[in-house]
């Protein structure tokens, strides 16, 4: 193996490759085909957070269908030419409804399009992509997921907070904080989830944060856990706030934290003193 991967190092040497990023140009990127949907992970804010076929997709495509999370300094590596919609949905506020951008998508991938549906995060972690293909199949159009880094593990990296650790958690939960009605999720045994994980990362919970903490409580989560809020993670303007369970109450009454936000209940909190390295003046870099 190890021979293998230095011949090949050799013989790309051999080869005088353009340096960079533009040795790229040559790859054999997945052909992007007329009449296909790609469902792409943007990453939790930070344009470099992107994968290759994300790139790829996003100079391949006809036309970019994208989501509210996504970044839209991201969207100025679109290539020239192509349609740029907008089809984002964000709690309490006016959204298009989710039939509708499925409906989208199926209407101009069948107008033989290449339809890149471009999402934060990843596509399939509370990003209604798995509902977006269940349409698409229905209908008979083609699609590719590319997955994302999802703010859950890699916005809680840029704040310093491990998502798991041999010394705090050899386990994580996640969990969205409302349903689709926008209420907190009556379905989720809140006890069960109390007792089940040191950690639990929960995405889209600042609303009903409040009513979470008290039934965490009432499974038998103690008050002294600690609790953070990472706040428009991976970006410039992250913010991370601290408080613990049983002080949330009081901590909201003082405090309106940014969304969208990450809410980390857990020990990993511990490590931020050591691990918070995304400081002031890395963020001056805007791809993160």
């Amino acid at each position: 193996m190890k021979t293998d991967a230095k011949s090949k190092l050799e013989s790309w040497a051999e080869a005088g490759t353009a340096p960079g990023f533009a040795r790229l140009d040559g790859e054999a990127f997945p052909v992007f085909e007329p009449g296909w949907v790609w469902l792409v992970g943007a990453g939790p804010g930070a344009p470099g957070l992107m994968s290759l076929l994300c790139y790829h997709a996003m100079q391949a495509c006809d036309v970019v269908v994208y989501d509210a999370l996504v970044n839209p300094d991201i969207l100025r590596w679109v290539r020239l030419g192509a349609e740029i919609q907008y089809a984002g949905k964000r709690g309490g506020k006016p959204s298009p409804l989710q039939r509708d951008i499925s409906e989208r998508l199926i209407e101009l991938a069948s107008s033989g399009k290449r339809v890149l549906r471009l999402k934060g995060g990843d596509p399939f972690m509370f990003g209604r992509g798995g509902e977006e293909c269940q349409h698409l199949a229905k209908a008979g159009i083609p699609f590719r997921i590319v997955p994302g880094i999802t703010s859950g593990v890699g916005g809680l990296a840029y704040a310093g907070l491990p998502a798991t650790h041999r010394d705090t958690n050899h386990s994580v939960i996640f969990l969205t904080g409302h349903d689709a009605s926008g209420k907190m999720p009556a379905n989720v045994d809140w006890a069960a989830v109390a007792r089940a994980s040191p950690v639990i990362v929960m995405y889209m919970a600042v609303k009903h944060l409040s009513e979470i903490a008290r039934a965490l409580r009432d499974g038998g989560r103690a008050d002294r856990d600690p609790l953070t809020i990472v706040s428009n993670a991976t970006m410039p303007d992250q913010t991370v706030l601290e408080t613990t369970l049983g002080a949330v109450d009081e901590f909201l009454a003082a405090n309106t934290p940014a969304t969208p936000a990450i809410v980390v209940l857990g020990r990993i909190s511990e490590w931020r003193p050591i691990l918070d390295w995304y400081d002031s003046r890395l963020k001056e870099n805007p791809i993160g």
